[in-house]
This record gives structure tokens, sequence and C-alpha cells, in this order.
């Protein structure tokens, strides 16, 4: 790998063409990027820091656990932003972020999960995170659970399947609230909660393989999180009045396969399995579809009387996710399914895909804002988008980068369609690319399935200096934000 000193200049690449549509962003768009503990902070074990399930799964989280964190795991090093988050806040604030997404990670403040007392070195990292942050005026989002669980709650619990997590998370979040309340405006209480759907380990911290899972353990478990996203806001209202929070949905429109009905009636059922978890959060009880989906598969949910009330804690705002689309049919023997989505579906025809198989829709995120809009008529944000793709590190102009065309094009083609929608009339509040810096895969652990705008000197066997390089795409988004989006 090249041993070469990080860039510490604008590059001066060949420019990027700017389209500039007709809609305009709305004045205090929050432009930023995202991302997650687990993925790039590293400091697995240091400064009190428990395990969290994120240790125990080396090729990511579609694949098997092992026992105990191994050496192999990209993660447990990530890309050191533990100790460079100067250095990458400064390249951040060198693109003119408004917005930062990040994850605190759980185990960080409570190593096992169900102490009493939180670990004060944990929390002193993220004051000195926040102090940075607020240094270069970027306001902090804060996802509060983001697919790391500590592995003490997984082992010994069963993780969400237990109702005694709702207390260890609402634990959390007293401890979170009154220490960075007054700094941090906008938080996410769980990342992609519909995704513990389909990988309950990852996502739900839930112990039993996903064969033996019954359905009964499932929604048990998510009904936990529910109630604890519910309490979560209510907490909020109560030590952070001045705090918006919001929930955090894995988007995936799904369209019929073909005109039949029975395609269409596919297509509303993988709909509703996602929109549920954003009508709880908005309209504070189980839609009448839900319920009878429980009753079908014979699940009968443990729900109190204080449950019900405490999901009346609704959010203020609706954040999620989005990479692709995926087609539904009534007929198994109608299309081929999609290998490379982690929420199954059928292959679209008429898209294209990523080298992970990620089929590529740009209109696809324009639905999904008209269809979150019209629905729960609560302001958006989107908080996860981006191409994940192998990147090369070249010399351009005596300086080492990576000329992504084809992410600047992504990109820009999925913007232009969230214009079209504010155009539309959807309250959109702001947007943040995916993994603005290189950093670990959750889905396959590899560090070569790269999102950022800042390439890291790292391979998937580990080696590299972790030096920092501006790719082409830096300066093109850059100059988006700078122009609040009248120039893509």
């Amino acid at each position: 790998m090249h041993q070469e000193q990080n860039i510490t200049h604008t590059l001066n690449t060949q420019p990027i063409p700017m389209v500039k549509p007709h809609a305009e962003f709305p004045l205090g768009f929050l432009w930023g990027g995202a991302t997650a503990a687990n993925q790039c902070e590293g400091a697995w074990d240091k400064d009190g820091k428990g395990p969290s399930i994120q240790d125990v799964l080396p090729r990511g989280g579609f694949n098997p656990r092992t026992a105990t964190p191994t050496p192999d795991n990209l993660k447990l090093e990530g890309i050191d932003f533990y100790h460079r988050y100067p250095e990458d806040i400064a390249l951040l604030a060198e693109m003119g972020f408004k917005v930062f997404r990040f994850s605190i990670a759980w185990s960080r403040i409570f190593p096992h999960g169900d102490e009493t007392e939180p670990n004060e070195a944990g929390l002193a990292f993220y004051d000195r995170l926040l102090d940075e942050l607020e240094k270069y005026g970027i306001e902090p989002l804060v996802t509060i659970s983001h697919y790391e669980t500590p592995l003490h709650l997984a082992e010994k619990y069963n993780g969400w399947v237990s109702r005694k997590l709702i207390s260890f998370y609402e634990r959390y979040c007293r401890v979170l609230f009154e220490r960075y309340g007054h700094r941090v405006k906008y938080w996410l209480t769980f990342n992609e909660i519909n995704s513990v759907l389909h990988v309950p380990f990852m996502s739900g911290g839930i112990s039993t393989p996903k064969g033996q899972l019954t359905e009964q353990q499932l929604y048990q478990a998510i009904h936990h999180e529910l109630v604890a996203s519910a309490r979560a806001t209510r907490l909020a209202r109560e030590l952070a009045p001045d705090a918006r929070i919001g929930c955090m949905i894995l988007a995936m429109p799904t369209y019929p396969l073909t005109p039949s009905p029975d395609d269409a009636l596919a297509a509303l059922h993988a709909e509703q399995a996602n929109y549920m978890f954003g009508d709880v959060h908005v309209r504070g009880a189980y839609p009448g579809y839900f319920m009878r989906q429980l009753a079908d598969k014979g699940v009968q949910l443990e729900i109190t009387e204080q449950d019900r009330q405490d999901l009346k804690n609704t959010v203020d705002f609706v954040s999620f996710s989005y990479y692709m689309s995926t087609c539904a049919s009534g007929s198994p023997a109608r299309g081929e399914r999609e290998a490379g989505n982690v929420l199954g579906g059928v292959s679209n025809p008429h898209l294209s895909a990523s080298e992970w198989g990620w089929q590529i829709d740009p209109v696809g995120l324009r639905i999904v804002l008209n269809q979150y809009w019209d629905r729960w008529q609560k302001p958006l944000f989107i908080v996860e988008n981006g191409l994940g793709a192998r990147d090369e590190l070249v010399e351009a102009n005596g300086e080492l980068t990576v000329l992504d065309d084809y992410r600047i094009e992504y990109l820009r083609a999925h913007l232009l369609q969230v214009r079209e929608a504010i155009a539309d009339g959807v309250q959109l509040l702001g947007y943040t690319t995916w993994g603005c810096i290189d950093m670990i895969s959750a889905s396959t652990a590899q560090m070569s399935k790269r999102y950022g705008f800042v390439y890291v000197d790292r391979s998937d066997d580990g080696s590299g200096t972790l030096a920092r390089y501006r790719k082409m795409s830096f300066d093109w988004y850059r100059r988006v934000i700078a122009s609040n989006g009248a120039e893509l």
C-alpha cells in the first residue's frame, strides 16, 4: 500500500460537470454524511469498552457469528476513528458538512449493558467528539443503537427477546440525554429497526439461530424494541426538551413484478412489513393489517397496558436509509431472487445492480419520499444513501486520489430525484450520505466495499497505513453543499 503522507490541500482534478435542476432545496437543509461506531471507531476493547455483537461477526452481519472476537475481524480496528476523529472531522468540515450522523457504542457506555453505572471513559470520548463538531459548527445527528448491542445482553438475555432489555436501554438513553441532551438536537432511537425481521442477531442481538427462532420470539422482540423506542422518545422530551427525536427505517419500495393482482398483493404485503414500524412510531399503535398478520401466524404478543401507553409517545420525524428497490410476485415461479438484497425480493429486469447485487433505482427514492410523506405527514430525513464500490487509489496531477465518477453519477441521479420529491411537496430535513469516509462494511465486513468521499488506506487483509486521501467526489460534494444543491 502507499506510504505517502495524507493529502492536506484541495485536489486539482478535472472539473465535474454540474447539473442545475429546476426545484430548490430549502434554506437550512442539512447536508452531511453518516457513520456507525462499530464500522469506523476501532479501539474495540479500549478505555473500558465491552464487546458488542459486531466483535463476533468477522464476516459481516449476514453471516454466522463466532464464539469470541477474532483478530481477522476488521471492525476491531475499524479505521481508527477513535484516535483519528480530529483529522476526519476536519475533512468533513472542509467539505462544508452541516450535519454529521454517528452512533454511540452502547458497550462503551455500559460495557455489559446491564450495569447500573456508566463507564466515564466512554462518555468522555463522545464529549471530545462533540467538542470537535462544535468547533466547526457541524450539527450532530446521533444514533443511539446502531447494530451494536452489547454482546453480554445477547448471550445472557437473548437480546431483545427479553423484556429486560427495555429497562437496560432506557437507563442507557437516560445517561445519554442527561449528558449530551443540551448539545445534540437530533436523535435516532434504533438504526433500520425493521431489519430485525431479516438479520435478528445483528439488528436485535438475538442469539437464537435464525433457523430456530420462532415467530413468537421474533415479534415479541420487535414489540420490546418498539416500546423501548417510545420510552426513549418520552425521556428525550423530559430531559432534552429542545431536541427532536426520530425513528429510522430501512426503506425499500417493492414493485409488483407484473400487473397480475397476485403480484400487486404480494408487493402490498412486502410494503406493509416495513410500514408497520413507521406506523407505530408515528401513530402510536399497531395497525390492523399487522394484527391480522400476527393472527394468521398464530402469534399472540404479550402487551401490557403500560406498553400501550408508552407507544403513544410518537416521534418528531421519520428517517430512513435508501439503497435499492425490489419486486414481489405472488408466484414463486416468477422472477429471479435477488441474492444481494438483505430483505429478499425478486430482481427487477429493468434495473442494473452494483457489484454486490444491490439494484440501482434513483426514481425509487422519489417514490419512497412521497409514500412516507403522504402516509405520515412528518418531516423526513434521508440518513443513508450511497454506492458501495471497489475504488482504486491512483495518481492524478501529482496527487493520490480516486477517480470515482461512478459515485458522483450515482449520488447525482438520486439527488435529482430528491429535488423532484421536494417539488412534489415533501418536507425533508436533510441528506446524509452513507459512509462519508471509507469504513468496514456492515454486511460483509470488507474494507473493499467503499462508500466514502475520503479514501482510507486499508485492505481486506488488514494491511495499510490508514492514511486518508480525498477522492474526486470530495470536491464535487463540497460544491453541492456550497450551492445548497443548486449545482449537482
